[in-house]
């Protein structure tokens, strides 16, 4: 079976093939009728069996003739209809086509109930398309009986079909009807159709090929376009779809022609999968980090790598387990740089690419359109969804929200909360998230009040919260006591002062420690107490505790990663951090370390020997216990986790018992 490719071969569907398809279809007719042998042959009986051997020696001049004299004479006996329908087929050969349509519907029109009539619509068929209208040839199908047709009809009917879409350039759908002829002709006419299917395929690109396979079912012609398909992938560079393709055919074809090569390409595109390099020259996986090791974010880069050393120290302490090769870009933190450096290690044959920290968006398209799994630390939204090679192992304000709330109203029963945030885009986002969150958890927000971050003074957006801004109408205000307005011993007495209405039970402040610092005092100061204080992991921070610390006590935050935890395994990371670099480990470390380790893991199992299978591998993650709290990745590549969730206590954060 030979391989065929976009180029080369030429089409002749000129005067020639009309001719041949003209053949070929008359060819294929009712084989000479013979009656019934009576008990003597009569003149009418003898007239039809002459214009039978005058036809099929090709003469056709002197068959027409005895056909019309038998019509004429016999009207009203049965072959009548197969005379009409042989004389229609010779004025059709004479190119008398529209003298051909006139018999064939006097068939149609006085002998309904003949079987010649299905013979007899398709011939009407090929007159159109032997005056070049494709077009009508194709509308004269329209209500064929198709289930009725018998084989040799259906190889007809299809054949020209095709030929008549090969005229109007809808080489789609010429495809689709060689195919159904294919599937219906007799085992001398297969070569034909086949070659024929061969010629029209050059002209489909992949699109069109991919359309095609929704059309055509389990048949012979399928294995032909998978084949095809599959070669135009491989050109593409899409590996993986080539090799689904080529099992399919493999798969279901097990018999064809092309079952042997399909298996062989599978093997070399499996090859060409490991990562972009030969198999014999692989020795070592090699791990791409994106990492911004000088520019403004240099400070996160060099701990991430930091973590990512670790990671890679204690995984190969492990003597079963393979080795691997970190080849480190420094982005700088500049978007074209990143994307430089994603091509770059592309050529370097790299399986991931851990990173970035900053820039995540363009490293992200750059690895999708590479084929490269490649785990951002970012919380820019919905980056998974640029493809599905790219994932995000990172905390985000949706899951710290979602922690908090959840925690709050599943474990503490609050119900009731306020917002009191920044007006700028930090402040808004955690705001709509969490008011999302608590709706959809059945809570209610009771109040929402905004401030400008600029300001130290919080009065306005307090009192606005706590019903102290706006006065109070005089027909509300309660009536003096008698001794209102008279000085008593203890200084008591005196206009009243309002007191705050507290009708919730938790108030969420998501701003920096320092701001929130000054915000927690002065709802003290306005008898806002006995609430519960909710941040975001900003505020696990010196700074805070410092300033707001007496009036925080109990605040509750949730966070990715927590030092003084009691997991063994968070003691062991630090302390042998501490031991390499001399200095505490954090979250972008942590997180560093947990990304690393788990495509290091991954890496490590059987049959992971190539990009797909990493990736397909990672998507499989539920409940990895990091260091940033349990990981599962959802269907499109961003992880979900279990934070931890802190109170403060005294001067210190600790772990809620119950979060874990």
């Amino acid at each position: 079976m030979r391989v065929w490719n976009k180029s080369g071969k030429s089409f002749g569907f000129g005067s020639a093939s009309v001719l041949l398809i003209a053949v070929f279809l008359f060819a294929c007719a009712p084989k000479p009728v013979k009656p019934p042998a009576p008990p003597a042959i009569d003149t009418g009986d003898r007239l039809f069996e002459t214009a039978e051997r005058l036809y099929q020696s090709k003469n056709y001049d002197k068959a027409l003739e005895s056909y019309t004299a038998y019509y004429r004479s016999y009207p009203k006996r049965p072959l009548a209809a197969a005379a009409l329908l042989k004389i229609g087929e010779i004025h059709t050969i004479d190119g008398k086509t529209e003298l051909a349509r006139e018999f064939l519907n006097r068939l149609i029109a006085e002998y309904p109930d003949s079987p010649f009539i299905l013979d007899a619509r398709i011939a009407v068929l090929a007159t159109f398309y032997r005056e070049g209208d494709y077009q009508q040839a194709i509308r004269a199908a329209d209500g064929l009986p198709l289930d009725r047709l018998s084989d040799r009809q259906a190889v007809s009917l299809n054949s020209l079909l095709a030929e008549a879409s090969i005229g109007l350039e809808a080489f789609s759908d010429a495809f689709y009807f060689f195919a159904l002829a294919l599937e219906r002709a007799a085992e001398h006419e297969k070569p034909s159709l086949r070659n024929s299917l061969e010629d029209v395929l050059q002209r489909l690109d992949s699109i069109e090929m991919a359309a095609l396979l929704d059309r055509i079912g389990n048949i012979e012609a399928r294995a032909l376009l998978l084949y095809q398909l599959a070669e135009n992938r491989a050109s593409e560079e899409m590996y993986e779809e080539s090799i689904r393709l080529l099992t399919e055919l493999t798969e279901t074809f097990p018999g064809h022609a092309l079952a042997p090569n399909a298996a062989t390409r599978i093997d070399e595109l499996k090859i060409k999968l490991l990562y972009g390099i030969e198999k014999g020259l692989y020795g070592r996986y090699s791990i791409g980090c994106l990492l911004p090791l000088s520019g403004p974010y240099a400070l996160y880069g060099n701990r991430a790598f930091k973590g990512i050393e670790l990671a890679l120290n204690i995984f190969s302490s492990t003597p079963s387990n393979p080795s691997f090769n970190l080849i480190v870009k420094d982005t700088r933190s500049d978007p074209d740089r990143t994307q430089e450096a994603v091509a770059e290690l592309h050529a370097e044959n790299v399986a991931a690419i851990l990173g970035p920290i900053a820039a995540a968006v363009p490293a992200a398209f750059e690895a999708q359109d590479r084929k490269i799994p490649i785990l951002t630390w970012t919380q820019e939204d919905h980056i998974p969804l640029i493809g599905d090679y790219v994932f995000r192992n990172f905390i985000t304000p949706k899951m710290q929200v979602d922690s908090l709330v959840e925690y709050a109203m599943g474990n503490l029963g609050y119900l009731r909360f306020a917002v009191l945030y920044p007006d700028e885009p930090y402040g808004t986002t955690y705001m709509n998230l969490f008011w999302d969150a608590v709706v959809a958890k059945g809570g209610q927000i009771v109040g929402a009040e905004a401030y400008d971050p600029g300001q130290t003074d919080f009065a306005e957006p307090i009192k606005k919260l706590a019903g102290l801004y706006y006065e109070v109408p005089e027909d509300l205000k309660p009536k003096p006591l008698p001794f209102e307005g008279v000085e008593t011993k203890d200084g008591a007495g005196g206009p009243q002062v309002p007191k705050p209405i507290v009708d919730f039970d938790a108030v969420f402040i998501p701003d920096a420690p320092k701001k929130a610092g000054l915000v927690i005092p002065q709802l003290a100061y306005y008898d806002i107490v006995d609430v519960c204080l909710m941040g975001t992991n900003l505020w696990n921070s010196e700074n805070l505790i410092q300033m707001a610390g007496q009036y925080a006590q109990g605040a509750l935050i949730a966070d990715g990663f927590f030092l003084d935890s009691n997991s063994e395994a968070i003691r062991s990371f630090a302390r042998k951090f501490e031991e390499i670099y001399g200095e505490k480990p954090g979250f972008i470390e942590a997180i560093a370390y947990d990304t690393a380790m788990l495509v290091f893991e991954a890496l490590g199992r059987p049959g992971i020997d190539s990009r797909p299978a990493l990736r397909d591998e990672l998507l499989k993650t539920r409940g990895y216990p990091g260091l940033t709290g349990l990981t599962s990745f959802d269907e499109s590549g961003d992880c979900q986790k279990r934070l931890y969730l802190l109170r403060l206590k005294g001067n210190r954060f600790v772990e809620v018992e119950s979060s874990r």
